[in-house]
């Protein structure tokens, strides 16, 4: 394995449209092993092939949930309702985080390493990271999205559906990726 170096907006390979994996071969298998270690040393919750550089349908998440590295080739969101807003953050885009409305639950289609198609039912924070990751397989950034960017002492509290500043209420802020 090797760790992959995370590319940083505006670059512009963040932008193209990543092409479908028409094989899994011994290189699509390394690049999952390879963003594996990048995204755990990297401490977010998913990661997109484009993000490494690499122009193919593939993303991979954790939710850190203790059932561990999920992995998406070809993904396709095959369902999708409800809505969620919350903070969203993204490797590729620094310290920056801004407020984002998502599907509340979506059905995803996507093949394994070993070529099986396998559907992730997901609601919450797992949709929402779904939806983050595909996004970027179309050269879509969360920020393209974002209804409010969040400075640094700002939080987007869902209870409350606002965005509040850490001095509102004197509770530690937790970032969210």
């Amino acid at each position: 394995m090797a760790l992959r170096i995370i590319l940083q907006e505006p670059d512009e390979r963040l932008r193209k449209t990543s092409r479908e994996v028409k094989e899994i071969s011994p290189r699509i298998i390394q690049l999952l092993d390879d963003m594996k270690e990048t995204l755990t040393i990297a401490k977010g919750y998913g990661l997109a092939a484009p993000q490494v550089g690499v122009l193919r349908r593939i993303f991979i998440t954790d939710m850190c949930d203790g059932t561990g590295f999920k992995e998406f080739i070809n993904p396709e969101i095959i369902f999708a309702e409800g809505e969620q807003t919350g903070e969203e953050g993204c490797l590729s885009c620094g310290e920056r985080r801004g407020v984002v409305t998502r599907p509340m639950h979506v059905i995803c289609r996507a093949m394994n390493r070993d070529g099986q198609i396998v559907e992730h039912d997901a609601t919450g924070l797992f949709a929402r990271c779904i939806c983050h990751e595909c996004a970027h397989l179309d050269g879509g950034l969360y920020i393209d999205l974002m209804e409010q960017e969040l400075a640094p002492n700002e939080y987007y509290s869902e209870e409350d559906g606002k965005v509040v500043t850490d001095e509102d209420d004197d509770i530690e802020v937790s970032e969210v990726e």
